[in-house]
């Protein structure tokens, strides 16, 4: 679907980058829930919580928008991408609404998991929304555009959820958000929309993928929780294998399976899937450990510890034109493993910083490694996007969004452990900065070592493209 592809009736988009601006505007829903995480102290005072008991906030919106994605992308190949994605703004409004005027925890749990459905609606869609706006040669810049919307939503998110707790409380975070959406599904009309596709709808096939996806993610949110018993972790964990198995085997005889499990027989496509995976996993150490570096070691205000943390975002958004610039000169595959080995070596000296270390080169170091996430979110989608085919733009827009989820889940329990580990028998500053320091030696040296192993795999870096 180009540039010029639209409906019958329907005038081409003339300007394509106000396209992509409505796009990115829907998306934006998505990044803007890390504003949720300032408003966490005060919604667990509102509803009289343990502080165990507000992560099921984070766990349920996560656990739906990522069993959901892959189902949601399929729905949008056969149905209009256009149509899925304006369909999740309508439930992303009403359910952050909900949210936000729900009387009592339960409800709002329930809310928070249709804003998942939401979230995998809408944003499944977007890739696929971006990159039809444009002609297939310029399909890498239209991505790169769509990855700096994603980039200036997460900086922002920080800075406008503390603005809005301190002015009107916590459910602000949430009705911001409706406008937003409302804008976003008013302007959606304009967007390209093809006519349905004939093809068929495999529903079972879409439930045991969304299973497989919510006992796996599951499994892993569990391992992080001291009181969820170890057998249910590993029987989640093999229950989402069995489904998987199920899963594969039912799709070698439908004709149109949510996604061809053969794809991840080639190399070239499930190595660049597996090292985006561990990328977001070792790149989650700065949103999960460095804001109590920021705060507990440099003795930094909130307000400057969020500073801080943009310029990773701000690197980001530095690094999508420029993944673009570089896909069109080496190939998307050396773009996306430069990427990789930018977010790597970024981690590594972050390990080594303590309370002596200057705010400039800690702020410097956050801005290298967001270059490799941007460079490699870019580059990667678009060697997903371009592996599968054109119908299924869906499909290669909401798997690039779930390797980036899984990602992020994994490292939540696996760097809670490893900086843990490392802290082990100490305690105060000496104790968390040794954990500190575990926690970013192991996820960076790991991923770099990671890549290096997949230098192994034959085809994995090397076919053109």
């Amino acid at each position: 679907m180009g540039a010029h592809d639209g409906v019958p009736g329907q005038a081409p988009l003339k300007h394509p980058i106000f396209g992509l601006a409505i796009v990115g505007l829907g998306a934006s829903l998505a990044p803007l829930d890390i504003a949720v995480n300032v408003a966490l102290p005060a919604i667990t005072g509102h509803f009289g919580l343990a502080l165990g008991d507000v992560q099921w906030l984070v766990i349920c919106y996560v656990l739906v928008y990522g069993s959901l994605m892959l189902v949601c992308g399929k729905l949008g190949d056969l149905f209009g991408h256009r149509l899925i994605f304006r369909i999740g703004l309508v439930i992303s409004a009403i359910a952050c609404a909900a949210c936000a005027a729900a009387p009592d925890w339960p409800l709002f749990l329930w809310a928070r998991a249709s804003q998942g459905v939401g979230t995998a609606l809408a944003l499944s869609c977007t890739p696929a929304l971006a990159t039809s706006l444009f002609p297939e040669s310029a399909r890498t810049r239209a991505l790169a555009g769509f990855g700096m919307a994603m980039s200036i939503s997460a900086t922002l998110g920080p800075f406008l959820g503390g603005i809005l707790v301190e002015l009107w409380g916590w459910p602000a975070v949430y009705w911001v958000r409706v406008p937003i959406a409302l804008v976003a599904l008013a302007l959606s009309g304009l967007l390209p929309s093809p006519k349905p596709s004939p093809r068929p709808f495999d529903a079972v096939g879409a439930v045991l993928i969304a299973a497989c996806m919510s006992t796996l993610l599951l499994s892993i949110v569990l391992s992080q929780r001291r009181e969820a018993p170890t057998l249910w972790v590993l029987a989640l964990f093999v229950a989402s294998l069995a489904i998987l198995f199920a899963y594969v085997r039912r799709a070698r005889h439908v004709a149109e399976p949510i996604i061809r499990p053969g794809l991840f027989a080639d190399p070239a496509f499930a190595v660049p899937n597996v090292m985006n995976v561990l990328a977001n996993l070792a790149g989650f150490s700065i949103l999960l450990l460095t804001p109590y570096y920021l705060v507990n070691i440099l003795k930094l205000s909130a307000l400057m510890s969020g500073l801080v943390l943009a310029v990773s975002f701000v690197g980001s958004l530095t690094g999508a034109p420029l993944s673009a610039w570089l896909v069109a000169r080496i190939g998307q595959r050396r773009t996306a493993f430069a990427g990789i080995v930018v977010v790597g070596l970024g981690l590594l000296p972050l390990a080594f910083t303590n309370a002596g270390t200057p705010v400039t080169l800690v702020a410097l170091l956050l801005f290298a490694q967001g270059i490799g996430h941007g460079v490699l979110a870019v580059a990667y989608t678009d060697i997903v996007t371009a592996t599968l085919e054109v119908r299924d733009r869906g499909v290669g827009g909401s798997l690039a969004q779930l390797t980036r989820t899984l990602g992020t889940v994994s490292g939540a329990a696996l760097l809670t452990a490893l900086q843990a580990g490392g802290a082990a028998g100490l305690s105060g500053a000496e104790g968390f900065l040794a954990g500190y320091r575990h926690a970013f030696l192991t996820v960076g040296g790991g991923l770099l070592l990671a890549l290096l192993l997949s230098l192994a795999v034959p085809r994995a870096w090397s076919r053109r493209g």
